[in-house]
């Protein structure tokens, strides 16, 4: 059985999952959604999602409405099998969610009932999991609460940024799918509910946290500065500048100077004293400027750090 399905989403995550769902070509998407076009860049234009330059590639119809509630005026979704949401960023109303035939699924980015919520990928980073993967959920009225159709696993490497294992989730996302709406349309799927007392919560990523305190040990601060690349993006101060901090690692390495202190600075990079351990930063984005290595901020400025 062909399922016809509506598509919601909006980021490039959620852009790979349809152009997979399309080149498939297994199911029928009758209809996307996708958030209104927003400000970007220096010059603040208004600028298109991913989702729907993808679906005017392709030639669906398209949707964008200002709020989920008023996402489906005239029905239309009771005339269709599925609803499939990935990254939408809207929180749909429960009368939204039932009207398709089966109801409407999502494509989670963590192992639920770990890291419900809006930034799953860089909390997973950030608490040092070793583990994450991908969930299709039955969506019900609470945030990321639906029993689980499906889920798939992946490691998280030591040196993984939040882009690198979007990438890896966003291929497993739309395997995961495409297996998991063949079983819906031949009625052989279980919803598995979630184990409420095993959920955490992955808030979402304010510019605040981006701020980089020194205090903290060097471990710590290397899983922030690869949980914000590619964003918010770390930042913090150096001898009285403020850089973005786009690649550190901890070293093992011990230090009694304060916190923020500069130990050493040479090519390989800067070694910044903290709260426990050292932090090398190796690539890094002074104000006004574009991503550097130290290498090359050095060449440019060879007395900053004497």
């Amino acid at each position: 059985m062909k399922l016809r399905l509506a598509f919601a989403g909006t980021p490039e995550l959620a852009a790979t999952v349809l152009r997979a769902l399309l080149d498939a070509g297994r199911h029928s998407v009758e209809c996307v959604y996708t958030q209104p076009d927003r400000p970007a860049g220096r010059g603040r234009k208004l600028k298109p999602s991913p989702v729907k330059e993808l679906a005017l590639e392709r030639g669906l119809t398209l949707y964008q409405p200002e709020t989920a509630a008023g996402m489906d005026p005239d029905y239309q979704l009771q005339e269709l099998d599925l609803l499939v949401v990935v990254a939408y960023g809207m929180l749909l109303p429960a009368d939204i969610i039932k009207r398709p035939r089966l109801g409407s699924i999502n494509i989670h980015t963590s192992l639920l009932p770990r890291w419900r919520g809006a930034a799953p990928i860089q909390r997973a980073i950030e608490a040092g999991d070793r583990e994450t993967g991908v969930s299709i959920m039955q969506m019900d009225a609470g945030l990321d609460t639906g029993p689980v159709l499906a889920q798939a696993s992946c490691p998280i490497g030591p040196r993984d940024t939040s882009s690198d294992l979007q990438d890896r989730l966003a291929s497993l996302g739309a395997d995961c799918l495409a297996k998991t709406l063949d079983l819906m349309a031949a009625g052989a799927i279980t919803p598995v509910p979630q184990d409420n007392r095993q959920a955490s919560y992955a808030h979402k990523i304010t510019k605040a946290e981006a701020r980089l305190d020194w205090s903290r040990p060097a471990a710590d601060l290397e899983r922030t500065i690869r949980a914000f690349n590619p964003h918010p993006i770390a930042y913090g101060d150096l001898k009285g500048q403020v850089f973005r901090i786009w690649e550190a690692e901890a070293i093992g390495l011990s230090c009694m100077e304060d916190p923020g202190t500069i130990l050493t600075c040479s090519r390989q990079g800067i070694d910044v004293c903290t709260g426990d351990g050292v932090l090398r930063l190796l690539q890094i984005q002074p104000a006004g400027k574009r991503t550097m290595t130290v290498a090359e901020f050095i060449n440019g400025q060879p007395d900053f750090f004497n």
